[in-house]
């Protein structure tokens, strides 16, 4: 037996423990990892049902309003596609990306504590892999992959209570897992406090990753997986948003000067871990590993793991160019940069070139 297959039957084994033990295994973990306020959502009866309103990166959906838990409906369709992964001078870096709903990173989902996650999960029939999701924001075996893996051609579905708020990486987790994640099956989960959060005025949905080709970088034409570099951690691109500039020129992020500014990045890896920093910005405000509670001040650069994420915050004081890096600094060369146009007027008290 291989290990991917032990693994595999590992992951779909707690699917054989949750029928035995029932809701009494869900209800005993909930109520040793959850806080004493969550414990009361056990209770809860919904009143509300809506459809979860989903973005692609690099925008976010609003604000949650109500002040209830609902039942949040979530759809996603897993599609394998080939798509750009890097402009080129004759043709583009093209790769076979397997996705949520077709983009890389998938898309954002926005819920609040206490909300049930009703997903659904549709394969598409040409698919040439099974796929299932783990949402690290869900308490349960796998984080929901033991009961959400779907064969190609069809349809499961889960509901989940979101008992702790953060912000969350989901990823697929068919082994081998490595592979799913580096072929670009991940993306994030933001579940509100019950007070909701401060408000700011742009919020961006940033996800860092990375893709393993057999061909160097900027190879044009359609690159092949390479398992060797994947099994060295060795990728041939770290990028934001799923392909080469993603964050730049045209689509660079936009702000005002005195616009409050929030960013919700994750690190979907699978390897590298991420050290955010935004040139030119000290974040005021940090959530790190996407912790509600405590959040750090004044901080330059901030670390994000594999799976992990982080909210960042600060105001945009003087007008200008602003770039985002992964300041392992040499990742630039292989994609990890964007760019947040600042519009407005210069702060010649704060930022000012002194000529003779």
């Amino acid at each position: 037996m291989t290990f991917s297959n032990r693994a595999y039957l590992w992951t779909t084994g707690a699917v054989v423990v949750a029928a035995v033990t029932g809701s009494m295994l869900f209800q005993g973990c909930a109520r040793h990892t959850a806080s004493a306020a969550s414990d009361a959502f056990l209770d809860h009866n919904y009143s509300i049902t809506e459809n979860a309103q989903l973005t692609f990166a690099p925008n976010v959906p609003p604000p949650i309003k109500r002040r209830q838990p609902a039942i949040v409906r979530v759809n996603l369709t897993t599609e394998e596609i080939t798509g750009t992964l890097m402009e080129g001078v004759n043709q583009p870096t093209q790769y076979r990306f397997w996705t949520f709903n077709g983009h890389v990173p998938g898309p954002m989902i926005r819920a609040r504590v206490g909300d049930m996650l009703e997903l659904r999960i549709t394969n598409r029939a040409d698919s040439t892999m099974p796929h299932n999701i783990d949402l690290h924001a869900v308490t349960g075996p796998g984080g929901g992959a033991a009961i959400t893996i779907v064969q190609p051609g069809q349809t499961t579905a889960a509901q989940f209570r979101l008992l702790n708020p953060g912000l969350y990486v989901y990823h697929c987790a068919v082994p081998p897992v490595p592979t799913h994640i580096a072929n670009g099956m991940y993306g994030l989960i933001l579940v509100e406090p019950e007070e909701g959060l401060p408000p700011v005025d742009k919020e961006y949905y940033v996800m860092q990753s990375e893709f393993y080709t057999v061909g160097a970088f900027g190879a044009e034409g359609l690159q092949a997986f390479s398992q060797d570099k994947l099994t060295l951690e060795q990728p041939t691109y770290i990028v934001f948003n799923g392909k080469v500039g993603a964050l730049m020129d045209d689509n660079a992020l936009t702000a005002n000067v005195g616009d409050r500014v929030r960013l919700y990045v994750g690190d979907g890896g699978p390897s590298k871990i991420s050290s955010f920093h935004v040139i030119g910005a000290i974040f005021d405000k940090v959530y790190p590993e996407g912790s509600m509670i405590n959040p750090e001040a004044d901080v330059q650069t901030t670390l994000i793991p594999p799976g992990g994420a982080a909210m960042v915050e600060w105001t945009a004081r003087t007008a200008g160019a602003y770039t985002l890096v992964d300041h392992a600094i040499n990742r630039i060369e292989i994609g990890a940069v964007g760019i947040l146009k600042v519009a407005g007027r210069e702060n010649h008290l704060i930022y000012n070139k002194f000529g003779f």
